[in-house]
């Protein structure tokens, strides 16, 4: 039995190039000497026939129609069963709406998410006659596919932007933002695209992990600041920085992971091109997703 992970989206909100940044990558992607990428997105499947998609993003049709293995097998008859949400950001949620025509699928999350999206009357045109909305409690396994055995639980994180009431409570463990482990025989995998501390208690979980998918949003965590794109540091906007002594990069280095492949990622992140930045991600053995990445793991007994 294999497990298949495919990268439908790498970026960060808003993609690469954004459509009003004139940052040095998106310049790049504009004149060819970068691929473009869309916004965050996973797919997953064991066996290859259905598929789970983590995080539906605002590129969803264009990431399912660049993906033959996503294409629908007859009318109304697409390989995609399951849609799990792990935050209720944009670009988690707005692809939903593409998601509305009449195709059954059962979309999960936790309850708080679900919450979220009711109290929004636009994701009311996802039929419930169709799509089967399911609460998920933390730390509890659930089967989005058959053979592929899931769990929801709470990392470093904030309420979704348009949430915010003033300056929001950061670093909170809540239903609101969460990781995905996923376990397929002896193989153990996790998908965490948004983390804004990387806890004991986290990483205690994820050591010994066969892959990892880690939150890349920013390099530095005043690079917004820096490039001039934005007036928040990562970690105001629930996401910890790459590099520095408290960064992902040097927590994550110290565990033993079989492959670590940063997504999510910002369009001003210099890991986007080769220099000294990609340089030392690659010297600890990390890797930069990028849109069609696939990674297939053969599994075995426990």
């Amino acid at each position: 039995m294999t497990v298949r992970f495919l990268v439908l989206g790498a970026a960060a909100g808003g993609g690469l190039p954004q459509w009003n940044c004139g940052c040095p990558n998106c310049v790049a992607v504009r004149q060819g000497a970068l691929a473009p990428q869309t916004q965050s997105s996973l797919a997953v499947s064991v066996g290859g026939s259905s598929w789970l998609v983590v995080n539906a993003s605002p590129d969803i049709r264009q990431q399912l129609l660049d993906r033959p293995a996503l294409w629908p097998k007859a009318l109304r008859d697409s390989p995609i069963k399951s849609v799990v949400l792990t935050n209720g950001d944009v670009d988690h949620v707005a692809g939903l709406l593409t998601l509305r025509e009449k195709q059954p699928f059962q979309l999960l999350a936790t309850k708080a998410l679900l919450e979220t999206l009711e109290e929004n009357p636009i994701f009311k045109v996802l039929d419930p006659a169709h799509v089967k909305q399911k609460p998920i409690e933390l730390e509890t396994p659930f089967f989005p596919l058959e053979d592929l055995e899931t769990r929801l639980f709470a990392v470093a994180g904030k309420v979704p932007l348009y949430l915010e009431k003033g300056e929001p409570v950061l670093g909170l463990e809540t239903e609101q933002t969460v990781g995905m482990e996923f376990r397929v025989g002896d193989r153990r995998i996790y998908y965490i695209p948004g983390c804004g501390a990387i806890s004991p208690a986290l990483a205690d979980r994820i050591a010994g992990a066969d892959l990892l998918f880690f939150d890349g949003t920013l390099f530095t965590d005043d690079e917004m600041i820096r490039t001039g794109t934005g007036q928040k540091t990562g970690r105001r906007m629930g996401h910890m920085p790459i590099s520095g002594f408290d960064g992902s990069l040097q927590a994550l280095s110290r565990l033993s992971i079989g492959r670590s492949i940063y997504i999510h990622i910002n369009n001003t992140n210099p890991i986007w091109r080769a220099g000294p930045e990609r340089a030392e991600l690659e010297r600890h053995g990390f890797a930069v997703g990028y849109d069609g990445m696939e990674i297939t793991l053969a599994t075995g007994s426990q």
